[in-house]
């Protein structure tokens, strides 16, 4: 079975059973600071687990594309070394929300395999959690796999293997997985007797893992049951594809083939022939799925953060192209066939195809000269260090961190000077940096956590109503809970800032770019200016408040008033945001792709990559462009539709946005079509006036555009005009003779 019949067996066997097919999520994380990357199928389901969010599907399952490469799971320098190491995968998944639970988990677990899959079930066998003195042994798991697996192929294994947390606290459960046999002949590092499941060889391969999500962990350590237990599978598709295709390591499967096969085209070397050729081919073959599949989805190589990441995994590709004999760029060739070997499953690799090619064949580019550099600054290191000495570890590191050098790489340059590397000083400051990633990941995950929190309580009975593309005034909105210094509490007094959550709102909540609205809540004991709306999480509106008068008390009813003015202004400069992404499409290609966007009331700033600075001439077809439709004054046609029939007319969608299987689509006829949930005009012509303030660099490949449109526009207009003015005054010259006058 190819990998391809795999992906589509699955979802087609959860689906007849009754679960919804949700699409792979991408690979950035929405609204989860606590994640670099995608690196779970249940990633996108978190809120749900947690409570905080609520699908109108009980059941699901999905292939979901994922990265692990820094943050907590950080396995970079292992991938192409072992057979099973990668930094893209795929992970088959199916999900129970408070549905089904441990029989059903594992009936749909051993059919799959052995009915879908036809695996032999004598060379299956399972482990469960053998229980410790906090939770007891997983008795009801045991008894259900009796019904398919002998006593003897039953494993009873402790918290390291068969016990799973969302983190220090929150849902948490035993887990169980599902081993295959791969064979006696392969080596094991046990001299006596192989361990089985347990051992850490090849011999038994775990395919699945099966979590039962049956308890909550508080602050204090302690546990109690949920009322509605869920389930979190995940089955690897590169290891499953191997146990299919009979083969004894993914990069064997029909996954990889093809990259193998291009890169031995590409340096005249056979894989299989040289183990130590062998890694730099595993190391290439899976860097570029894992490239290709991060700048589709809006990664960018930078020198911090998840661009970090992405420039490490590229420039490892790249040093191992070395290894291999190329001396031109190539890895951007090889980005091509990741497309045409995944664009079925992922169509996204197909319209995001020439971006990756110009990004990858730009930090090629960019490599050389940093891989000079930094052999130059080795260099200068070396003359300080007597022949027979070694070249100090951290300092070796600093040059792998900066420039990319491989220990490998330092070790062979400085040998031939009679040095040798500090390895264990080297070593020593590449764990630490790994340390200090986990911990900062930690970090960040308690703090978003603890941002939670509150709202994780309040959303189980606290439900909003968004009712403002219709109006802009609720006469009548009940308070139903109020929250200050993240507590929440029976009223709020005058002076004293807070959040307000009513049942229903026509405040829009910052979201896809947009800022949140601001306005009045008056009631007969009190009324409160409106600072900023927000949606923590799904359908919990927080109005940031301050009260200006009286008190403002739960189950109070209110008049929710949106500043229109406001509004108005902001909704002018997102239309305008629409127009001018699809300006920038038109003039400098369709590689131009959102990044990033900021659209308040009084500017918009749009992130767009590119690679090279907007020519003046580019910038101003551009703002003509986008005026052009303004003076048309089209009509801004808002529509809900189901998301694959939006995609099917050719919206676009917004970078880092979470999109429901129905969405809202904002377009501007025969110009702008997009994905939008935030507030336009309706009709493009009230925008009145486009103005481009500012054009610039932020990353590798990222550029910024800055504009103003209405009263702003207009504003800076006259601001200019009165600088000519000025300008025009001190040099006694006309306006149209400023630049001859200056240069005199």
């Amino acid at each position: 079975m190819t990998s391809a019949e795999l992906r589509r067996s699955f979802l087609r066997f959860f689906d007849e059973r009754g679960h919804r097919v949700a699409p792979s999520s991408a690979l950035v994380p929405h609204n989860d600071p606590s994640l670099l990357f995608i690196n779970a199928g249940m990633n996108q389901f978190k809120d749900v687990f947690l409570g905080l969010e609520k699908l109108d599907y009980r059941r699901a399952a999905s292939v979901q594309k994922c990265v692990r490469a820094g943050g907590k799971h950080n396995d970079l320098e292992n991938v192409g070394v072992t057979a099973r190491h990668h930094t893209f995968f795929e992970m088959l998944g199916n999900f129970s929300f408070g549905d089904y639970f441990k029989k059903d988990a594992i009936d749909f677990g051993w059919d799959f395999l052995t009915k879908e899959l036809k695996l032999p079930a004598d060379r299956l066998a399972v482990s469960v959690f053998d229980g410790d003195s906090e939770i007891a042994s997983d008795h009801e798991a045991n008894e259900h796999w009796l019904r398919y697996v002998p006593t003897e192929r039953i494993h009873r294994l402790g918290r390291k293997d068969n016990f799973w947390s969302m983190g220090d606290t929150g849902p948490c459960g035993p887990c169980s997985e599902i081993h295959f046999h791969q064979g006696d002949h392969l080596p094991c590092p046990e001299l006596q007797k192989c361990l089985g499941v347990s051992c850490g060889c090849d011999r038994w391969l775990e395919i699945w893992n099966l979590v039962f999500m049956q308890f909550n962990r508080d602050a204090d350590g302690k546990t109690e049951t949920l009322p509605a237990p869920s389930v979190d599978t995940g089955m690897g598709l590169e290891r499953i594809s191997a146990v299919l295709q009979g083969v004894d390591s993914n990069y064997d499967t029909d996954l990889f083939k093809p990259y193998i096969s291009e890169i031995e085209s590409l340096t005249g070397k056979t894989y299989r022939a040289s183990p130590e050729d062998d890694i730099s081919f595993r190391v290439i073959a899976d860097h570029v799925r894992a490239t290709t599949f991060l700048i589709t989805d809006g990664v960018m190589p930078q020198n911090d953060g998840r661009g970090y990441v992405l420039r490490k995994i590229m420039r490892r590709a790249m040093r191992h192209g070395k290894r291999l004999g190329l001396k031109e760029p190539f890895l951007h060739e090889l980005t091509g066939k990741v497309v045409e070997q995944m664009q079925d499953s992922y169509p996204e690799l197909l319209l995001g195809q020439d971006l990756v090619n110009r990004v990858v064949h730009s930090e090629e580019d960019r490599f050389r000269t940093t891989l000079a550099t930094g052999i130059a600054s080795l260099e200068r290191m070396l003359d300080g260090v007597q022949a027979g000495e070694q070249l100090d570890g951290a300092d070796a590191f600093k040059l792998y961190d900066t420039f990319g050098l491989p220990l490998d790489m330092l070790d062979e340059i400085s040998s031939e000077r009679g040095i040798h590397v500090d390895s264990k000083g080297f070593e020593k400051k590449m764990a630490e940096q790994r340390r200090s990633a986990r911990e900062s990941w930690k970090r960040v995950a308690a703090d978003k956590r603890a941002d939670k929190r509150i709202y994780g309580k309040l959303c189980q009975r606290v439900e909003t109503q968004f009712v403002g593309y219709e109006r802009t005034v609720v006469d009548g909105a009940h308070i139903l809970a109020l929250t200050h210094e993240d507590k929440e509490v029976p009223a709020l007094v005058e002076g004293q800032e807070g959040e307000v959550f009513l049942d229903k709102t026509p405040f829009y909540a910052e979201g896809g770019g947009q800022i949140g609205d601001h306005g009045i809540l008056s009631g007969t004991e009190g009324v409160a200016d409106v600072l900023d709306t927000k949606v923590p999480v799904a359908r919990l509106y927080a109005h940031r408040v301050r009260i200006r008068k009286g008190t403002l008390v739960r189950n109070q009813t209110v008049v929710a008033r949106v500043d229109e003015h406001n509004r108005s202004a902001i909704a002018s400069h997102h239309t305008s945001t629409h127009m001018l992404h699809a300006a920038l499409r038109e003039t400098l290609g369709p590689h131009v792709k959102q990044s990033g966007s900021l659209v308040a009331s009084d500017r918009l700033r749009f992130d767009f990559s590119h690679f090279a600075p907007v020519q003046s001439s580019e910038l101003e077809t551009i703002e003509g462009r986008v005026n052009d439709k303004i003076q048309e004054d089209l009509e801004v046609k808002t529509e809900e539709m189901p998301i694959d029939k939006a995609l099917g007319r050719g919206a676009i969608a917004f970078f880092g946005e979470k999109y429901g299987d129905r969405v809202r689509v904002v377009e501007v006829p025969d110009f702008s079509i997009e994905l939008c949930g935030g507030t336009h005009l309706q009709h493009t012509g009230q925008a009145g006036l486009f103005v481009l303030t500012s054009e610039s660099s932020i990353s590798a490949g990222v550029r910024r555009v800055e504009a103003l449109t209405g009263r702003a526009a207009v504003d800076y207009i006259r601001s200019q005009r009165r600088l000519v003015q000025g300008v025009s005054a001190a040099l006694r010259s006309q306006p149209e003779e400023l630049i001859a006058s200056a240069e005199r």
